[in-house]
């Protein structure tokens, strides 16, 4: 919930010339998604939401930012360009919906949508808008280790990636959580929220427009007192190009562990592979971000953390200035939130 990853400047646009704002900050993603755009060259004008401790929270980060009285008051203003937003998940579509009727692009924490007829009313939206939907799937684009094997992998490392397996371990401690978490209706389920970003990386790397769910589980291993949280699910996908995938994420991190989670992703390659160990170095000092790259030239390791960016936050605000579409394209962002909905809905419960 704070997880916040901190670039390097890297401002693409003069200062005032990228106004956005930041509404609805139920998630601490949101802290993230700000440090994102302003880092870019972005000025942060306004912060909405009902609890004004959220808000002085953010704003002690960004001191320039001014304390809205309303959404309307933000919506209302010619000068912002954007709207960043982490709201609960079950209702990120529809203020998504709101804010480009209002002429903004919209940019939201995952999983951006929560059900199918979701996906469809915001794909409806942008067609006759012509406004963005931009979606924080923060796993790959705020983190050194994940952005450095794209760049791996477009330079024919490993050859053709045939297959992305994903671990995304998350400690839960329950006594941090907002109530509306632990409700089905408001999050989504474990596939639809935290599968969101395994599925975005598994089209992602394997270079896929489009897959197929072949199958998923959920369950409730260990917070029985909560009887509408999964704290364990699995997918495995295959890809319209031939690539398979297989994810599996969890709210079992054991608390001995440092951080919140041990996410790692694994890409298989014609010629090569790749790992990355993402927040941990497990027992050893390494820290974040470290790669693990093997191919048919040896074996290296790479330490990557505050070593190589995060040029996605720069891409979408020179998309949303210059009406393109280089840090991720529209399709790509709603099929992944489909893909995950779709595993979700059609994931086997099992029971311990």
């Amino acid at each position: 919930m704070t997880y916040a990853p901190r670039g390097r400047p890297d401002p693409v646009c003069a200062p005032g010339e990228f106004p956005f704002a930041a509404v609805a900050l139920e998630h601490g993603h949101i802290h993230g998604m700000c440090n994102g755009l302003t880092e870019a060259g972005a000025t942060l004008k306004w912060v909405w939401d009902p609890d004004p401790a959220k808000v002085a929270r953010l704003r002690a980060q960004h001191s320039e930012a001014q304390a809205a009285r309303s959404l309307d008051e933000v919506l209302d203003d010619p000068q912002v360009r954007l709207v960043a937003a982490a709201a609960i998940p079950s209702q990120r579509c529809d203020l998504g919906l709101r804010v480009m009727d209002a002429g903004k692009d919209y940019f939201t924490d995952k999983a951006p949508m929560t059900t199918l007829d979701q996906v469809e009313a915001a794909r409806a939206k942008v067609a006759e808008t012509s406004r963005k939907y931009a979606v924080y799937y923060s796993e790959r684009l705020h983190g050194d280790a994940a952005m450095y094997a794209g760049d791996l992998v477009e330079q024919g490392a490993i050859g053709r990636v045939v297959q992305v397996i994903g671990t995304g371990p998350h400690r839960l401690t329950p006594d941090s959580r907002p109530e509306w978490f632990f409700r089905h209706e408001n999050y989504g389920g474990i596939l639809c929220d935290i599968g969101s970003h395994q599925i975005e990386q598994i089209l992602f790397y394997t270079g896929a427009s489009d897959a197929r769910v072949l199958h998923s589980k959920v369950g409730n291993y260990r917070y029985k007192q909560y009887p509408e949280l999964d704290d364990f699910g699995d997918a495995t996908l295959l890809a319209d190009n031939g690539a398979t995938g297989y994810f599996r994420v969890d709210w079992l991190t054991p608390d001995g562990l440092r951080t919140w989670g041990d996410g790692r992703t694994f890409l298989l390659g014609t010629h090569g592979y790749i790992e990355m160990r993402k927040y941990i170095d497990v027992a050893r000092d390494g820290g974040q971000d470290q790669l693990f790259l093997v191919n048919d030239e040896g074996e290296r390791h790479f330490a990557l953390a505050g070593k190589v960016g995060f040029p996605f936050f720069g891409r979408l605000v020179l998309d949303c200035m210059n009406r393109t579409e280089h840090a991720m394209t529209q399709v790509h962002a709603f099929k992944a939130a489909e893909l995950c909905i779709q595993a979700q809905d059609q994931a086997l419960r099992v029971e311990s």
